[in-house]
């Protein structure tokens, strides 16, 4: 069994050293909405729904470079326009932030770290009948993207929503092949690209990937230790049969689940959490 081909990427949950300073990137730079705000958390996202979640943790550590974790978290934009607006604004508020910028084919992705070095990715997507497929793989590759030129094209002056949504999650992982076990074989994702046996991509329902496992600087990680970053990686199912549906799967494949009632919590090989709801 698949996961369902309507499912969507909830809200990334990241603990935090600075939470007033986490905030004023993604709110002020990147241009999510504050939804809510307590001494110790804050959601961001786009209207009422959940992009970030962000857990005040000062007492905590930052992760070594080496460790598996959070890659990067990947805000999609609804148009050419709206992401041109989002990197000018980081550029310009966070400069030194920019890590790189590339034409995937199947979209257009620029890249930066957050004030607390966890990656971020702003893109588009093309329109999926411009994706080709080739041996049930999607053709994507990493071309250049010049960020002026790109800018120079598309910012306007002002964008009516500047609030994106969680396209996909990028996670550092120690084995492509446990990867592919835990999140295709028994969590039910579909494969849509392994590039070159160091990432693979996975998706539900066709979409050029809902997340992302790589070994480019995390090969032969073990268990994660708590630390700032990466807290949990939120999947929501269309509906309540579509969550009872995975939790049978999943027991079946003997994975230890957390079900609290209404969310499903799972660990994958490495420690990274992944919750599953249903669509309220």
């Amino acid at each position: 069994m698949t996961l369902p081909a309507n499912l969507s990427m909830g809200a990334v949950t990241l603990r935090v050293k600075n939470l007033d300073l986490m905030i004023g990137y993604y709110r002020d730079a990147i241009g999510l909405d504050l939804i809510s705000q307590t001494s110790g958390s804050a959601i961001l996202g786009r209207g009422m729904n959940a992009s970030l979640i962000l857990e005040h943790a000062p007492e905590m550590k930052y992760a070594s470079d080496n460790q598996a974790g959070l890659f990067h978290t990947a805000f999609l934009f609804d148009t050419k326009a709206q992401l041109a607006y989002a990197v000018a604004s980081v550029a310009a508020k966070y400069p030194g932030s920019f890590t790189g910028s590339a034409d995937h084919l199947v979209s257009e992705a620029f890249y930066f770290d957050d004030p607390e070095n966890n990656g971020v990715e702003l893109y588009w997507d093309r329109e999926r009948s411009s994706w080709s497929w080739k041996h049930g793989q999607i053709e994507m590759g990493t071309f250049g993207l010049d960020p002026n030129a790109f800018l120079s094209e598309n910012l306007p002056d002002s964008v009516a929503d500047t609030a994106s949504n969680i396209g996909h999650v990028h996670l550092s992982v120690g084995s492509i092949e446990q990867a592919q076990d835990f999140y295709v074989n028994k969590l039910g994702f579909d494969v849509t690209l392994n590039w070159g046996g160091t990432a693979i991509f996975v998706s539900a329902g066709g979409y050029h990937h809902h997340m992302a496992m790589n070994i480019w600087r995390s090969r032969g990680a073990g268990l994660r230790q708590p630390t700032l970053g990466l807290r949990d990686v939120s999947i929501i199912l269309p509906n309540a049969d579509s969550l009872g549906a995975v939790q049978e799967k999943l027991q079946h494949s003997k994975v230890s689940i957390r079900n609290d009632g209404q969310t499903i919590h799972l660990d994958d090989p490495w420690g990274n959490q992944v919750s599953l709801s249903a669509k309220a």
